[in-house]
């Protein structure tokens, strides 16, 4: 995403994959996620409570994914959260959200429609990878993975797409030390999964020089102008082939940025996407603009800085614009910029074409084979700008 300046150790990060690693019931904790002393009124949580926080949370989100689904449960179907009672609940002000953001959701669903994109059905699941419990207050950390099926894909279009998402959910116990769910924050930098309401949090770009190229923004109309590739400077399909192998499982010759200071991991990503396609190392100062080089050890400020990236890629002449974000193919890049402020927010990489739309791969959130047409319908304000490579 947006442009950091990283430590000057540039300790590589310690990369986790989310879904490889995720353990079910919070059987594994992390050192600073470990119940706090306890005290004689103060509710425990065992692994059995862990268990049904966990699938809790996965009704939650299962409710929320079925209200984009073309056919799914109706609104008079009761919910699957609804369902739960006991000693692990919903609170009354978290289900009221949950029907608002469910609402929301649905109308989400038409405006998709609208644009070409139904999902025929989905699944998620989700993993509880961490607990921690102070006096009557338990915070989880949960791991949703989500995969939706296109309703009726045409010819060679994807049939499927998929994202990950990190949550926060907030238990809290009442006087009889049952628990009922109070609060959920979308723990990911990138908000942009699609059952999300959450905007996207901007952070602003490391300042400039003027001599700084302003890449011009794509329209996002359908149907523009034909503008097919005509080089074979690179390896577009090593570069798809790539994307979509690391969506969701981190190389470890790389560092993660996910979760870690401004921004995220998406241009790091890309950078190592077009990498794989053949694009060189320029070696140089780190915070040169004109140079791009990335490892384990040390990245460029272009390697994982999106507009640092956007500078670099013009400078060096190894990307062009194209006026329209539909015209992207296999290996091209799309960056976003959500509050229209002039500094962009998310970088991704095209690794599907079909019938005339774009999917797009990307980190933060974790996100497989999204089609430009949802991206557009979901943020329509937004500000595009698109690469040919």
């Amino acid at each position: 995403m947006k442009a950091r300046k990283l430590s000057g150790t540039r300790r590589r990060v310690t990369i986790v994959g989310a879904a490889a690693t995720s353990v079910v019931a919070g059987l594994a904790l992390l050192p600073n996620w470990s119940a706090g002393a306890a005290v004689s009124d103060d509710p425990t949580v065992d692994a059995r409570t862990k268990a049904t926080f966990q699938r809790l949370a996965d009704a939650v989100f299962t409710d929320r994914t079925d209200a984009l689904v073309d056919g799914g449960r109706t609104g008079a179907d009761k919910p699957l959260a609804d369902g739960f009672s006991g000693d692990v609940t919903l609170s009354s002000g978290t289900a009221r959200t949950e029907d608002a953001t469910r609402s929301a959701l649905g109308q989400r669903k038409e405006k998709l429609a609208e644009a070409g994109e139904t999902y025929g059905k989905a699944g998620t699941t989700v993993t509880l990878n961490a607990t921690r419990v102070t006096g009557r207050t338990a915070k989880a950390e949960v791991t949703e993975t989500t995969t939706l099926t296109y309703a009726r894909p045409r010819g060679d279009a994807p049939k499927t797409t998929a994202f990950q998402a990190r949550h926060e959910l907030t238990f809290k116990a009442d006087r009889h030390g049952d628990w009922q769910l109070t609060g959920i924050r979308d723990a990911d930098q990138g908000g942009l999964a699609v059952n999300t309401l959450s905007k996207p949090a901007p952070v602003k770009a490391t300042a400039a020089d003027n001599s700084m190229p302003n890449a011009p923004r794509a329209a996002i109309t359908r149907n523009p102008a034909a503008a097919p590739k005509t080089g074979t400077t690179y390896d577009y399909k090593a570069m798809a082939a790539y994307a979509e192998k690391y969506w969701n499982v981190y190389n470890k010759d790389y560092p993660d940025f996910s979760g870690h200071g401004a921004g995220g991991d998406c241009t790091n990503f890309v950078s190592q996407s077009l990498k794989a396609g053949g694009w060189k190392h320029a070696p140089g100062y780190v915070y040169d603009y004109t140079k791009w080089f990335g490892n384990a050890d040390i990245q460029s400020d272009s390697f994982v800085g999106v507009n640092e990236w956007s500078w670099f890629a013009q400078n060096s002449k190894r990307t062009k614009p194209l006026a329209n974000v539909f015209q992207l193919e296999v290996g091209d890049v799309l960056q976003m910029d959500f509050d229209r402020d002039g500094s962009k927010d998310h970088t991704m990489i095209v690794t599907y074409r079909s019938g005339g739309v774009p999917y797009v791969t990307y980190h933060s959130n974790n996100t497989l084979r999204r089609s430009v047409a949802s991206l557009v319908a979901s943020y329509p304000n937004a500000y595009y700008y698109a690469y040919r490579t």
